[in-house]
């Protein structure tokens, strides 16, 4: 997958700075999942215990370097740090969220994930 750092679809001449870096970041978030994946099917597959512990603990190291990724790729673009504020570490069903999301009842609406509220309007001037 290493190919994918040069794997531009526009003149590289072309692209700022920021966007050379986002698909940096990007292809090595892909590349991590990548090796995710291989590190639990090679453990799965393997018959020995020791080895099938290193294996784990190496795919437990790439899940660290994507999260690790995946943050600053947040930080950086407002539209995943806007879905990743939406859809992770909910407890709701995914797609009721994006359903509640669609309909008007998002996250700055006092939805169920999130937004601070909690749906009933201001307690300001009540005695």
């Amino acid at each position: 997958m290493a190919g994918n750092s040069g794997n531009y679809h526009e003149p590289v001449e072309l692209l700022s700075e920021e966007t050379r870096n986002m698909h940096r970041a990007l292809v090595t978030l892909m590349e991590e999942l990548e090796a995710i994946d291989w590190y639990q099917q090679r453990a799965e597959a393997c018959t020995d215990d020791s080895l099938r512990e290193i294996l784990l603990h190496n795919k437990n190291e790439e899940v660290e370097h994507a999260m690790m990724s995946l943050e600053w790729i947040r930080r950086k673009s407002p539209a995943f740090d806007s879905m990743t504020r939406t859809y992770l570490f909910t407890e709701s069903p995914i797609t009721e969220i994006e359903e509640e999301e669609t309909s008007g009842g998002g996250a700055g609406e006092g939805g169920a994930h999130g937004g601070g509220s909690l749906g009933i309007g201001s307690l300001k001037g009540r005695n």
